[in-house]
């Protein structure tokens, strides 16, 4: 196994939006690509509408806990689940979201009150080093599956070259780990997603 410097990176989604299998390629990535990986249980609650997080620690780590201020890079599947992460940001993190809305729970119950974007995106830029930030819903339905949001945002992720791993294994990670039905279209969703970053980065 490669020793390295440790990235961390946090993944934050509200449940049935595919954070889990997006985790599962990051893992099988990284054992193509010989690199040492810990990642945490999923917390929260998976179901459909509950918020999910997971963290995934590359490169000579002891531990998954990545606490606040902590993490390297944060990847938001749903904008206000990355606002309410920000506190395991620093000046330094990389963040990249879809712009998308899907409110969890606690919005949708009336609890709480859905951030503006444009002011969720400038507090966001303000403590952090670098927003990526876009619509990977509707790059999702023009790569043939809508709920391929999870492989827009992880070509995002791979194209800023935040975390250790190469966009050629990360396509070989999701050819592995994704129904065939949905290989090619998840492919496509990458592919879009990598384009988008490149254009924002």
């Amino acid at each position: 196994m490669n020793t390295m410097n440790t990235t961390r990176l946090i993944i934050v989604a509200v449940g049935g939006q595919g954070n889990l299998l997006a985790s599962r390629v990051i893992g099988e990535a990284a054992l193509l690509s010989d690199i040492d990986v810990r990642m945490s249980e999923i917390h929260g609650m998976a179901q459909r509408g509950g918020v999910v997080e997971s963290s995934i620690v590359f490169g000579d780590a002891q531990s998954t806990v990545i606490s606040d201020g902590e993490s390297d890079v944060l990847l938001g599947f749903e904008p206000s689940e990355t606002l309410r992460a920000l506190n395991k940001c620093n000046l330094n993190t990389v963040v990249i979201t879809n712009l998308a809305k899907l409110p969890s729970f606690t919005v949708t119950t009336g609890k709480s009150v859905y951030p503006d974007l444009d002011v969720l995106q400038e507090l966001i830029r303000k403590k952090t080093a670098k927003l990526i930030a876009f619509d990977a819903a509707s790059m999702a339905i023009k790569a043939g599956n809508v709920l391929s949001v999870n492989m827009v945002l992880l070509g995002a992720l791979i194209q800023t070259h935040t975390v250790p791993l190469s966009a050629e294994n990360v396509k070989e990670a999701i050819i592995k780990r994704t129904r065939k039905a949905f290989v090619e279209s998840n492919l496509k969703a990458f592919e879009l997603g990598f384009s988008a970053a490149q254009g924002l980065g």
